[in-house]
Formats: C-alpha cells, structure tokens, sequence
C-alpha cells in the first residue's frame, strides 16, 4: 500500500519552477545604460532547468514528472531555417542535460551607433504609432467595398515591452517611377522544352550585355527569370532579339552555340510614391493594390544577391554565400550533404512605412566534391532512391578539357537527368542496353557508329549523334555497341576505377548520354531538394539552432551585406536614390496573462475484502499556475479518464543491424522483464485517472518488416478477440518496438486506424522497459485522449472569469482546417491531402479528425463542405444542438491567397450551413462565421531589450504579442509567441483575420476592452489546452491538430510519399517511379470505429 502511495505522490514530477544558475542567481545582461554588455555573464544557452530532470544515465531519478511533449523531427525538412527546438521536443527522457551550465558571456550585438546618445534603446517609432492611432479613429464609420475585415482596434490586454525587430526600413526616392517589362525567351527548334534556371539565368546575363542594353545595364535589374525592371524608359525593339549562347566563363560563343530568340515587351510604370501615400493615408476606403510594387522592390532588392557569382540563391529571397566562416567538418550533415548559413530578404508593408524583413536561413546543399564520393556517401543499394537524389544536380565534366577561342580551359557543365535505365533510348534505331536501373559501366553498352565520316563524341557516344542513330534503318556495318568503361578506356584513356558506381545519364531519357560517376565532380551551390534523413536532420538542427542574439548579431553584420542593404556594397541602391536605415527598428509588444489550470485528483487503487477499488486521492481538483509557459502535474490527475477495458500489448523484433536498442530488446525478451514493465505502466494508467483492467495477455513476434503478414495476424487475432467480447468500443494496442522504424510504424496505423479500427499507441522498447512514470505520463496522455478523456481545462473560478470568453458559453465550434502536399522524395503519383479537425464541446479537449484526398498541389479544399458537415453533425450529437458561431483556424495559407479562401472556401462552409440548419436559423444569419489565417513558416522575430522581458532562452517571454509596427493599420492580424523555446529562435505564429462575422459586433467583457483584445487572449489561452503536452504550444490547437492528422494521412500513403516505403513494384525499382497505384479516397477513410476519436494522437 505505502508502494502504491509513493507511486501515486510521484505522478506529475517536480514543482516545474526555473533554476537559477549555480553559485548566484541569473544576471541581468543588459548594464545600466540599456546597452548589451561583454563583461555581463547571463545563461543565453540554457534550457529551462526543471526541478526533478534525470541529468545523465546513472545518476539518481527525481521522483517526479515533467510531461513534456514528445520530440518531433520534421520528416520534410530540406532548407532548415534558424530552427528552433520545437515545442514537442520535451520528451525529457530523450533531454540530455549537461551536469555543469556553462555561463557564456554575451557579445554586444546591437552596436551602440544604433542608440541614443545615452545608451537607452531607441523607443517604436512615433509617427507611425500616431498615424496607427489616427487610423483606428477612421475606421469608425463604414468600411466601403472592403474585402477583408478592417482592424476593430489595437489589443490592451498585458504590460508593454519594446521589442528589437528583424527589420530595416526601406526609403526610395519620391520620384522613383519602375518601368517594368517581360521577357519571354523561345524554345528553340529541335529542343523540348524552354530553358529554365540557371541556363535561362545566363541568357538574361547576355542580353544586358548585348550591345542594345549594355549602356542601360546600370539602370536595369532582374529577377533572371521573367521580369526586367529599368529606372528609365528602354523602348525595346518591337522585333525579338537573337542571344546566342555561351557558358559562364566563355569570351565568345561557340561555332554551333545554341540561338535564343527573346521577347521584350513594355508592361506598366509602377510610381513607388503611390504606395508610400497609401501606407501613410488614414483613410480607410483608398483602394490601392500594392503588391505589383512590392513584387517590383523585391526584385530591386533581390537583383544584388543574384548577380553575384560567389552567391547561390535558393527561390526568389534566399542567398547563400559559398564562402562560410564556419569550416566544412562542423557544417557536414552526412550522406554528401553539407549545411549552409545565408539570409532570407523580403521587402514588407507597415503602416507608414516600407520595411525589409532579414533573417539568418540554414539550407542542406550537395557537397563540391566528386559524384563518386557523393554516392557512396549516399549509398547506392536504393538505386530509384539514389535516382531522385542526383536528378537535376549540375556536375563538371572531368574527361572534357574544352578551351575558349583564346585558349583559355573553360568548364564544360552538365545536368544529370538520372542513373542509366532499362527505358532509355527506346526510340533509337540502336538503343541502348541497360540491364536494370543504375547499372554499372561495365554492364550499360551504346552503339557507336565507326564509320570514318561519323564525328566525334563529345561524350559516350550518344547514339543520338552517331550516323547510325539519325537514319532509320541504317546498316549497321561500321558500327558496334560499347560499354561505357571501355569507350572512356579506347577514348580519353580513362581507366573506370570502382566498376559498381551505377553510370549515369546527362542526357535524357530519349537521348541519353552516359558517363561514369568519376568522370564527373559536383558544381558548388547547389541545393538539395531531398527529404533530410533523421541523422541528417540532427546534424542540421545542431547546426541551425542558434542563440536569438547569434542570429541577430549575424544579421546586423554580414546580413546586412549580404542581402545589399548597404550601399557601400550594393550600388543599385545609390543609383536608383534608395536608402536603407540600417538600424533595427523597435516596436511596442504586450504580454498576455497566463491561465490557470485544472486538472483532476489522483487516484489511489486500494483492496479491500479480495476487491480492487480506485478511491480519489482527494476529491478536490487541482489547480496549477504555469510558470514560463510550462507546468508539470504533480499531484493531480486527469480531469476526465477514459475507459480503457480491452486492451493488450505486442513487442515486436525485426531483422537489423546490432543497436543498443536493439540489444535492450532482446535482453527483455531473454529475461522476461516485459509483463512487469506493462503491469507497471498499467498501475500509472490507473493513478493518473484511467479505468483500465488488467490487460490481455500480451505476446512478442518477430517479424521480416512492415510487410510481413504475421503482424496483421497479430492484429486481426485481437480483433477477434474483441468482437467476441460484443464491445462496441475500439480494442487497444500497446506496441513496443525495438528501435524507431518509421516505415513499420506506419504499417501499425495503416493496420489500426484503417483496416481493422484499432486504438494504437507506439513505444520504444529501451525507453518504456526503464518504467520511468515521466515516460509513461506522455504515453498516458495520448491514451487518455485516443479513449476520449480530458486531460487539461482552464479555470473558471465562479464561472465569472470565462478565459475562453466566447467558447465558454457552449455555443462555439472551433475548427481547424490544414492541407499537406507532396514533398522532395514523393512520388509523381503522391496526392495532396486536406485534414479537418473541430471541438465537440466547450471544454475543448475532443478534436475528432476527417481527411479527404485532392489534386496534388493543389491549397483550397475542395471537400470541405462535406467535411464540415460531418463535424457539425458530431457537434450536434454531443449538444443536442447546432453551434451558433464557426470560428476557423486555417493553416497553410500564404498572403497572396488570402482572398482565394474566402472566394472558394468560404461559399462551401456556407453550403454546409445551409444544408444542417433550419431556415429560421438562416434568416437570423446563423451560424456566424470568423476565419483566422495561421501562418508558421514565416521570418519574423523578436528580441527582448530589457532582461525583464526575456525568457531563460533570451526569447521573449510566452504570451508576447505584436499587432503594431510592423502590422499595416488597415488589417487585422497580430503575431503571437504562445510558447517558450527552450533553444533557438523563438518563432511567432502569425494570425490574421480574413472575415468576422462573431467578435466584432459582440458586446466583449470590460477586461477585454474590445475585440481585437478579446481574439488575441481567446488564442492564447487556448494554446495552453493542447492535450498532449503541459507546456503552451506555439500555435494554437485546432492548427496543430489538424497539420498533426495531415501527417497520419502521410503514413496511410507512405508507399507515394516516404522515401522509407518498402520497395515496391519491379516496375518501381526499374523506372525510379510509378510503381504504385494512385491514392484513392478509401485510403485516408477512418474505420467506422474510431472516426469520432482523436484516432490521430
């Protein structure tokens, strides 16, 4: 009994309060004058220290828990950016902390020149908080044709902070009219397909070095794509212009060089005064479309980063400088990729003023060796896989020495299409003969035409250009199929070293031109497009997560430079009267009070007279205060417990090679540690509120891989096993695997969540056998909430307080909506797919899910009307009534397709409505609907100035809201960091309102002041009540659920989505792709069982 009370007094962990350093408390890093100080020591690397973390293995365990949430590597990270330490990863049993903190100090990173002649920091900038302030007197009448909600008001709630920005402000000239035209470059004859990238990059290059825009080269900048833009008129020739092509480093074209014909054609003149008087108007009718001419800046800005040689950009505002401070063996990620560190600059709007967004940008690259070494460094068994890594990569040809007319040796460049393949050439009289994708030089032959009046290969022989290969029916006599190895041993003396490296293809597939991997070294500056591998993405994350003023040193330093802000560097800006203040701007921040929090009592199981009984600890619920963001549940329990009665336990053992991990499995096995370790973990599901018998008698297979037909066996049993006991509740499985195996585990949700409708929870053997309750409270959580439990609520003392205002009266559905798309590594075949989650209630713990399958790449839901009706439907069955008021988080969104929601989501959502409710209902304008834009991949951060105002992570503190000074009057969207980054850059979520039909007509409650204040708390209190974690998360829950559902559809279409898919199809493994059938909609379709679950967690 007092074994069963100490488990109990252990549920939950420590007090959840912050350390301070050892031998003093933290100290301040900023000195009396406001300025940042060297000789200042403060704890800027320091996570937050809990009370009771095991710090390394061996040491004694704290009895007490932190349920954290659980680490979550991206699985499509390609180009990391300033990635900070997501708010999943607090699975403390995966936290290594060091036994000592090292006390760094902080280098000044704000230079003084940036201040006020006395130190202090410069405080937002008064005019535009004036203009701000007159705009919100305007918008009191009627706003006229007016698409988008217009700010209601500026939000109160919370002290103010002054924040330091990633921002500089942006001045041109009042006079400085762009005259913009388009290029359009031909495809030639003979060629399929019209250049792009880097060749289309060069021919733009030559046509402002042509004679007829030579003179005006100064005066010109491009996008290198499709637009010129010109300080000056250019009055193009009517008559297209012939560009004859030459490779960077040419002096003068070759005798056959390919001809471009380009187009240019006058398009507007765009009056950069224009936008500067909308930005400073108060009125709030002016009708202004301002995104040709921000499109316009960012082509201005941009055109310095991409004109310059030892600068490789990636999309439209990232750049990369190839020459890195930091050396090669701290950046190298593994595989032959390699880390780089640039900057991302976009030109912003804001109220009063022209802003330019930088921020410091991380990006995988291919590494600047030979492709030889880079796959063997990739390896090359996956040979489809190895294809889809190469494509498209730029390689330099080493068996080539060509020379410009003047003798000097140019570099002749390539692009790999793929690796030599069983399909290639087929059109040819003689194709080739490939015995199976990625064959070596030893295996592909060509047939190469000896005739004496046959030129010269410029390669392998492609047979396109022999004789033989243009006249159909060609004798063969004179010519003769060759292996690659041999034809490089007969030609260019070069002797193929590892014949096992497949050949690859510099061709294409109709005309291939084959050479050995040696033979070819790989251009620098190249960007990879692969999904990371887990190794990978630590590497990367390693290299990414910096300290908040690391990266607001680097971009006040070589930032600056780097993205041509300086005009020391970056002429253009001198020419075309621009300025740019290179000072940081500040702006004025709040913070938003934390919630309380309630959960249940603890449960104490007790025998009496042979019977087992679960008696409250006490029968008062615990009430819990966060402290930064973060809490623990030491003596409390869940406020609802779900009914778990049938459930059982499966271990699985897969062939692989030895790993601790592994070795931990099987000493399980041997010893029989297992029964105890569950009956253990069953115990805690019981403590922390969970009706829970004792479980079936479990069992552990071994298995081949996620293939293997005696997992589903072990499946379908149980599931018999359930339908004999006549329970309409879903079956339970506790799954312990022996390492992390991402393609068996989706093999287990496919089995569970569609097949068979079986609850399933995945551990990690070498974690869950050391019976840690920290480690069993985050597996108790998803438990509780897959059973339908309620893990966490706000406190609403006397039912006055209601933090979640509007939703606490009961007739609020919240609704989150997101869609993933195909990423590097899919399938051509790979779908888009779009996940729908909604409360039950106004508790808001319950999010049930629904997916459905649409056209790939493709944002806007096209179901969603058949989507929300289900979920209102579900709303309905648990209130006996209809919501009156929709609001929607939508994720996913960029700014550009903002209208695009409400002109094809928004009439669908009304549908749905239409078709539920009755017309009485309709004619009082029911439901009321507000959508809310939630955007997380944005570049924009904050820095505290005063140590008050930071976290022990120099962050902002959690609860740190903006909605001025880099917000535009006219708008209404704030950005709110809900969460506490225990490393890196804390990242805001931004949020913005495209419609409201709920808040702003609402009479709100006298501490809210007015709407804009009341949505801006009601976000963030409700990021406190994401069920599988105790700390606030960084967006609020129905986002989170839903990009969290759309991931379990990405285990359901593993086999076109995820490089670690079992192999496939022969049609597969030969073609590189298409191998599987296409996605059908049954193949995200929830079994009946658990579509009203949060099946998902």
């Amino acid at each position: 009994m007092d074994q069963l009370k100490g488990l109990a007094g252990k549920v939950g962990g420590g007090s959840g309060e912050q350390k301070p350093a050892a031998g003093g408390e933290q100290k301040d890093y900023l000195d009396k004058g406001g300025s940042l100080s060297l000789a200042t020591p403060f704890l800027w690397q320091n996570a937050k220290v809990v009370e009771e973390v095991k710090v390394i293995k061996g040491t004694k365990v704290a009895e007490g828990v932190k349920v954290a949430e659980e680490t979550k590597v991206a699985e499509e990270v390609t180009v990391i950016e300033e990635t900070e330490v997501v708010e999943e990863a607090k699975v403390i049993e995966e936290t290594k902390v060091a036994e000592e903190t090292k006390v760094a100090e902080e280098a000044e990173v704000v230079p003084r020149r940036r201040r006020y002649p006395n130190g202090a920091i410069p405080p937002p900038n008064t005019k535009v908080t004036k203009l701000e302030d007159e705009f919100q007197k305007s918008t009191m009448g009627p706003r006229k044709d007016a698409k988008l909600p217009c700010r209601p008001a500026y939000g109160t709630v919370g002290p103010e902070v002054t924040l330091w920005t990633n921002h500089f402000e942006l001045i041109p000239s009042s006079k400085l009219v762009l005259y913009r035209y388009d290029i359009k470059v031909a495809t030639p004859q003979g060629q399929e397909n019209a250049p792009t990238g880097k060749k289309l990059a060069q021919i733009i290059k030559l046509l402002l070095e042509d004679h007829r825009y030579r003179e005006f080269q100064p005066d010109i900048v491009t996008d290198f794509r499709s637009t010129l833009l010109s300080r000056c008129e250019l009055n193009p020739d009517a008559a297209p212009l012939d560009i004859q092509y030459r490779v960077e480093g040419e002096n003068a074209p070759r005798a056959n060089a390919q001809v471009y014909r380009l187009s240019i054609t006058s398009q507007t003149a765009l009056t950069v005064s224009d936008l500067t008087d909308y930005l400073a108007s108060t009125n709030m009718n002016t009708a202004f479309d301002k995104q040709p001419l921000l499109q316009a800046l960012n082509i201005f800005l941009h055109h310095y980063s991409k004109s310059r040689p030892a600068v490789t950009t990636v999309g439209s505002s990232k750049s990369f400088p190839l020459a890195q401070k930091s050396p090669e063996d701290n950046r190298d990620l593994g595989a032959g990729l390699i880390a780089l560190q640039g900057f991302f600059s976009s030109v912003r709007a804001a109220t009063n003023r022209i802003l330019v967004n930088v921020n410091v940008s991380h990006g995988a690259f291919y590494k600047a060796i030979g492709l030889d070494e880079v796959i063997q460094k990739y390896g090359s068994t996956n040979k489809a896989k190895l294809q889809r890594f190469l494509k498209k990569v730029r390689v330099r040809m080493l068996h080539l020495k060509p020379t410009d007319k003047d003798g000097n040796p140019i570099s002749r460049v390539k692009t790999i299409w793929g690796l030599a393949n069983i399909n290639d050439g087929r059109e040819l009289d003689h194709p080739p003969r490939v015995p199976r994708l990625g064959a070596g030089p030893n295996e592909v032959k060509f047939f190469l035409n000896d005739a004496p009046e046959a030129p010269a290969s410029s390669s392998t022989g492609q047979a396109a250009k022999t004789p033989a290969s243009k006249n159909k029916g060609q004798s063969k006599e004179g010519g003769r199929y060759i292996s690659v190895y041999d034809f490089f041993q007969e030609t260019y003396n070069w002797r193929v070293e590892d014949e096992g490296l497949p050949v690859v293809n510099i061709g294409n597939s109709r005309k291939p031109i084959y050479v050995p991997a040696e033979a070819c070294i790989v251009m620098p500056g190249q960007n990879s497009q692969a999904k990371l591998t887990p190794d990978q993405t630590t590497n990367m994350i390693g290299i990414a997560v910096r300290r908040p003023f690391d990266n607001l040193r680097s971009i006040t330093g070589e930032g600056v430079n780097a993205v041509g802000l300086s005009r020391q560097a970056n002429t253009s800006l001198a020419h075309f009267d621009v300025s740019v203040k290179t000072d940081l701007i500040t702006v004025r921040g709040r913070v938003l009070p934390t919630p309380e929090l309630q959960y249940g009592p603890l449960k104490v199981p007790v025998v009496a007279n042979g019977l087992q009984y679960e008696l409250p600890k006490s029968e008062r619920k615990k009430l819990i205060f966060p402290k930064g963001g973060s809490w623990n549940m030491t003596g409390a329990g869940f406020n609802d417990g779900g009914d778990l009665r049938n459930w059982s336990y499966l271990m699985i053992f897969t062939n692989g090679k030895p790993t601790k991990e592994r070795e931990v499995a099987e000493r399980v096995r041997a010893e029989g540690e297992l029964r105890g370790k569950v009956a253990a973990f069953h115990q805690y599901l019981r403590v922390a509120g969970i009706t829970a018998p004792m479980p079936l008698e479990g069992r552990s297979r071994d298995i081949t891989g996620p293939d293997d037909n005696t997992l589903e066996e072990f499946f379908r049993l149980y599931d018999c096993h359930v339908k004999g006991l006549q329970d309409k509740k879903p079956g339970f499985l506790l799954i312990i695997l022996p390492t992390r195996d991402p393609a068996l585990y989706n093999r287990i949700k496919q089995l569970g969540d569609i097949t068979l409708g079986i609850h399933t929870v995945c551990v990690v053997a070498n974690k869950f056998i050391k019976g840690d309750v920290r480690y069993f409270a985050n597996v108790a959580l998803k438990v509780n909430l897959k059973l339908g439990g309620v893990n966490q609520l706000l406190e609403n003392r006397d039912n006055k307080t209601k933090p979640l205002g509007i939703i606490d009266e009961g007739k609020t559905m919240v609704v989150g909506l997101d869609v993933t798309h195909p990423s590097p590594g899919s399938t051509s075949k790979a779908p888009s797919v779009a996940g729908m989650v909604a409360s039950v209630d106004k508790m808001l713990a319950q999010w049930p899910a629904i997916l459905r399958i649409q056209t790939s790449r493709e944002e806007m839901v096209k179901e969603i009307r058949l989507m929300l009706e289900s979920r209102l439907l579900l709303w309905r069955k648990n209130n006996r009534e209809l919501p009156q008021n929709l609001l929607v988080y939508r994720d996913g969104v960029s700014e550009g397709q903002y209208a695009t929601v409400l002109d094809s989501e928004l009439p669908l959502l009304r549908e749905a409505c239409d078709h539920l409710y009755p017309a009485t209902d309709s004619k009082k304008g029911l439901p009321r609907i507000t959508i809310i834009i939630v955007g997380k991949r944005h570049h924009i951060r904050f820095y505290p100035t005063v140590v008050k105002d930071a976290d022990t992570s120099s962050n902002p503190r959690n609860g740190t809201v903006v909605d001025r000074g880099i917000t535009e009057a006219r708008n209404w969207d704030f950005f709110l960091q809900s969460h506490t980054a225990l490393q890196g850059t804390a990242r805001p979520a931004h949020y913005y309102v495209v419609l409201d039909e709920i808040f702003t007509n609402r009479k709100v409650s006298p501490t809210m002041h007015n709407a804009a204040a009341a949505v801006e708390q009601l976000t963030h209190h409700m990021c406190y009540l994401f069920g599988r974690a105790t700390t606030a998360v960084r967006v609020c829950p129905p986002v989170y659920y839903a990009d969290i559902v759309c991931e379990r559809a990405r285990c359901y279409l593993s086999r076109l989505f995820d490089d670690t898919a079992p192999s496939g199809t022969p049609a597969q493994s030969e073609a590189g792709d298409g191998g599987f059938p296409p996605a059908r909609g049954e193949d995200v379709l929830v079994h009946p069982k658990l579509r009203d679950t949060m099946f998902y967690i």
